[in-house]
């Protein structure tokens, strides 16, 4: 219809604690002079393409958190009536574990029907989590943003799972000035509340996604070990053409493994140490991801 619109941020909205009247009439009036005055934050939109990846990144999310659901139901059911995992078997839903599972019996009828069919939902959502997962590296090898989720898994601690995270929720990486502001959007800054002469830094603000921010902080405790070029990331590396991607990995690691242990030898609590850590990984998938969409452009 030619007409530009713009979507608000609602909790970004300027409010006066004073106001005690709202009708349709008084809002429509207030978003026009905020908007006038340049004070409303406008959110980004993402693509019909973005969105149907989102879409497919948290199925697999939603499909994760079944799966643990269904596998506590089944411990639980187990330690109703004392059945133990035998002793020397330290890990559960190993291979052994499932062949322990296989052979179990119960006398009652209907406690053995539960059993099978815990069993059999426990298979059935494992299924569906490797066609959710074949699903995303067919889309990651064929979708408009191939080229940054290729880039990204060239830093260590990030696979193919969490470079789609980063890129179906963030979305386009340079609209971000910096990769502060970026911090910031994911909430990985400290809150500030300061006076005159007084700074006062609490926890983290929290705000923005936090399926990216615990994606970050799980990625983080890759680098508490030496840094090294090994396993699959060499194999990840290798498919990178960029010297960028091979430079910042690098940089990356020899940056973050040193303050990991900085923080760990000041008595930092490990918890806090990996989000320190991880807030200073974003400004390297920042870097990496703005240098390959600047190719595609």
């Amino acid at each position: 219809m030619g007409i530009s619109c713009v979507v608000i941020a609602p909790s970004r909205m300027p409010q006066r604690p004073g106001d005690a009247i709202k009708t349709d009439r008084r809002d429509a009036e207030k978003l026009a002079q905020l908007h006038r005055a340049g004070e409303l934050t406008a959110i980004y939109v993402p693509t019909p393409e973005l969105e149907a990846l989102r879409d497919l990144i948290r199925a697999r999310e939603d499909a994760r958190q079944d799966l643990h659901r269904a596998r506590q139901r089944l411990i639980h059911f187990l330690l109703r009536h004392q059945i133990h995992k035998p002793e020397g078997m330290k890990k559960r839903w190993t291979k052994r574990y499932r062949e322990w599972l296989s052979m179990l019996k119960f006398n009652n009828v209907a406690q053995e029907r539960v059993f099978t069919e815990s069993l059999q939902q426990l298979r059935e959502v494992e299924e569906r989590i490797k066609r959710l997962e074949a699903a995303m590296r067919e889309e990651a090898q064929i979708c408009p943003y191939a080229p940054v989720i290729q880039a990204l898994q060239g830093a260590r601690g990030i696979a193919l799972l969490t470079a789609m995270t980063l890129v179906v929720e963030i979305g386009n990486f340079e609209r971000f000035r910096s990769p502060a502001q970026l911090m910031s959007y994911l909430g990985l800054v400290p809150r500030e509340y300061s006076s005159g002469a007084s700074t006062k830094r609490g926890s983290l603000t929290k705000v923005g996604n936090s399926g990216v921010r615990r994606a970050l902080v799980e990625s983080a405790w890759s680098y508490r070990h030496r840094p090294a070029v090994k396993g699959d990331l060499a194999v990840r590396l290798e498919r990178a053409e960029s010297i960028h991607v091979h430079e910042t990995s690098w940089k990356a690691q020899e940056r973050l493994h040193s303050k990991y242990l900085k923080l760990v030898r000041r008595g930092k609590h490990r918890n806090l140490t990996m989000a320190a850590v991880g807030r200073e990984l974003i400004g390297f998938i920042w870097s990496i991801a703005v240098e390959a969409e600047r190719k595609m452009a």
